[in-house]
């Protein structure tokens, strides 16, 4: 059967989709966060209500990706402030004020909005005349795009500058960042000051970890892993949206002495 025009339909296994009685430009809350997929994700999940409106599934892809984009602008800024903790302490308040900090909100936000507000309004102007099934559970750009039946170059191009921009420029300046401030950490005359300034970047390093690793994978399993099966995709896309809200506490929790040393405990205690 076919669905109503204006309305995906997503699916999470590796098979021909199934598709449902069309029910309409259904509706999906969207929310201002990375959890405005979960009430989406689970009807999939629990309720099997697997359709998705046009517009519903534009305002998911944008607040999915733009809220990534300052995700990543936010771990650019805190790369920055460790930076100028440890290698210009003196000036630390000098240098970030309440008027720079304010200012680098803004240009995170403007980066994100200006961004991501064309990428939808690119994919608004295609056409979908064949197969609406989605292999994801939310609106992933690259996915939606894969189902026009129009020229998609564009699309393709300027999703790359969206990742280059975001992605490709804010790991470079992360990467400096931290080789500066390796190397101010190796000058340090004491190895118990060594220890305890490379202890309060190590959980910033594990959170950029968390997050940068499943999106590049993702990235380049959709823009080159044609041979790929859809089933990985899936995975992929799930882990790069999840993994890192849900592993962040438990990175910075660990560095909470009382909390570590109650896990050790129970894990001692487990053990014994």
């Amino acid at each position: 059967m076919h669905l109503e025009p204006r309305t995906f339909h997503l699916h999470l296994v590796a098979r021909p989709p199934i598709h449902p009685k069309p029910n309409g430009e259904g509706q999906t809350e969207i929310t201002a966060s990375y959890s405005s997929t979960i009430p989406k994700m689970l009807s999939v999940f629990w309720l099997g209500a697997h359709d998705i409106a046009f517009h519903a599934c534009l305002a998911q892809m944008f607040f999915l990706h733009a809220f990534t984009a300052l995700e990543s602008g936010l771990l650019l800024a805190m790369a920055f402030d460790r930076y100028v903790a440890v290698c210009d302490p003196l000036r630390y308040t000098a240098i970030l004020t309440d008027l720079a900090v304010a200012k680098m909100a803004a240009a995170i936000v403007g980066r994100a909005l200006a961004l991501l507000i064309p990428l939808v309004l690119l994919v608004m102007r295609l056409p979908f005349c064949r197969s609406r099934a989605i292999a994801h559970s939310y609106c992933e750009h690259m996915a939606v795009v894969k189902l026009a039946c129009g020229d998609t170059q564009l699309n393709s191009a300027y999703g790359l500058v969206v990742v280059a921009t975001v992605i490709g420029f804010d790991v470079v300046f992360i990467a400096v960042s931290y080789l500066l401030i390796l190397g101010a950490v190796f000058r340090l005359p004491s190895r118990k000051a060594r220890g305890k300034t490379l202890g309060t970047c190590g959980s910033h390093v594990c959170v950029i970890l968390l997050f940068y690793t499943p999106a590049v994978f993702s990235f380049f399993a959709h823009r080159f892993g044609h041979g790929v099966a859809p089933y990985v995709h899936i995975l992929l896309g799930n882990l790069y949206l999840f993994a890192p809200p849900a592993l962040n506490p438990v990175v910075y929790a660990w560095r909470t002495k009382p909390i570590r040393q109650r896990v050790l405990s129970a894990w001692r205690s487990c053990k014994g």
